[in-house]
């Protein structure tokens, strides 16, 4: 079949189709650009309103969050309950009520030493004045003159002023924290009574088999991760809170075995929780002895303690098979803190530890490194 130049049709049709092609191909790149930069905005857009909606959804997301982290941290312990024939719900119940026994205990021990600090706050900002404002004022370079702290926002008045707004905060945000604290109990009950179906659940959602094992594969990485790394630094950080129960008991330092639950509890949060420890440690020392020496040294040791266990204990036994990005965390911490305040401060390493994991599991090399280590 021939056209009226002589040529075949296919032949025309072929390079009429090559013409096309290379004709305007600036143009068609340009619209390529667009088109990415128009899918990038759109998530971009996503983005911002998922973390609008988390924001706002806090009340509700931050015990929901926290109970789903605490029953998989506890899920070592129901898979060993139900083979020795325990039915879920009574595991549930079993588990979620040892869990709320050590918070109560723990809460019980805080709770007095918190009501005499409260109780006894103007003076301890009156004695705080009354130490550390000596000590400003020997350091020249620093020019801070002890007139700072008797005008302004450093004023003693205004101290004690912002101390019982302080205190009232905290009474009025006493009824929605116990209301989280009910959601929290429901869901973890809900949450461990559920495991196993909600397990399957998210298994039979995905339609080919190796999908399905994949998913099999996360999860059981995510269940030993966060057992075994919060098996272990309760371990460590247990025996760091006897230790500096005995610093603070050498120190000096009233009630000892609250600065060892302190320490202990607060090592669970990177970076913050041992800050915040010093500090506490340091305000502490200067307010109970004369000399600046001796004031900084349980601050100094805790310190020291904290950094070899941290530093040396904790990565030779957890060796290389979890491995934590410091900068990840830090990160994180930043973040969740920003979004959900303490709550997110504590809900961010394990957050992280699951995320780390599931992106470990998703890349082929890293997961064969993992399976060559011994143990």
């Amino acid at each position: 079949m021939h056209d009226v130049s002589g040529q075949p049709a296919e032949r025309r049709l072929l390079k009429g189709s090559l013409d096309l092609e290379a004709d305007p191909a600036e143009p068609r790149q340009k619209r390529y650009g667009l088109d990415i930069a128009a899918a990038w905005a759109a998530i971009g857009i996503f983005a911002i309103m998922a973390m609008g909606v988390v924001y706002l959804m806090a009340p509700i997301l931050i015990p929901l969050s926290l109970a789903i982290v605490t029953g998989l941290i506890l899920g070592v312990a129901a898979e060993k309950l139900h083979e020795l024939g325990i039915p879920p719900l009574p595991t549930a119940l079993l588990l979620a009520g040892a869990f709320g026994f050590g918070l109560f205990l723990a809460a019980g021990l805080l709770a007095e030493p918190i009501t005499q600090l409260a109780a006894n706050a103007p003076e301890l900002v009156r004695g705080a004045y009354d130490r550390i404002t000596p000590l400003i004022s020997r350091l020249g370079w620093l020019n801070i003159r002890p007139e700072t702290f008797e005008t302004g926002q450093m004023s003693m008045e205004k101290v004690l002023e912002n101390t019982g707004s302080i205190l009232s905060i905290l009474s009025a945000s006493l009824t929605p924290a116990l209301l989280q604290a009910m959601i929290f109990f429901a869901a973890l009950v809900l949450f461990l009574s559920a495991r196993l179906r909600l397990r399957q659940m998210i298994i039979m959602a995905f339609p080919r088999r190796g999908q399905r094992l994949a998913t099999i594969r996360i999860m059981n990485a995510i269940d030993s991760a966060l057992g075994y790394y919060f098996a272990t630094a309760a371990l460590v950080y247990g025996a760091l809170g006897i230790v500096t129960t005995l610093i603070t008991w050498g120190g000096g330092l009233a009630m000892p075995a609250l600065w060892g639950l302190f320490a202990f509890l607060s090592s669970f949060v990177p970076f913050l929780g041992v800050t915040l420890m010093t500090i506490a440690l340091t305000a502490a020392g200067l307010l109970t002895h004369d000399t600046l020496l001796m004031g900084l040294l349980p601050a100094l040791a805790f310190f020291l303690v904290h950094l070899t266990m941290e530093n040396l204990i904790m990565p030779a036994v957890m060796g290389k098979r979890l491995e934590v990005d410091a900068f990840i965390i830090f990160t994180a911490i930043l973040f969740w803190t920003w979004m959900w305040g303490a709550a997110g401060a504590m809900l961010a390493l394990p957050l992280s530890i699951i995320g780390m994991t599931i992106a470990d599991e998703l890349r082929p090399a890293k997961r064969k490194a993992k399976r060559s280590l011994p143990g």
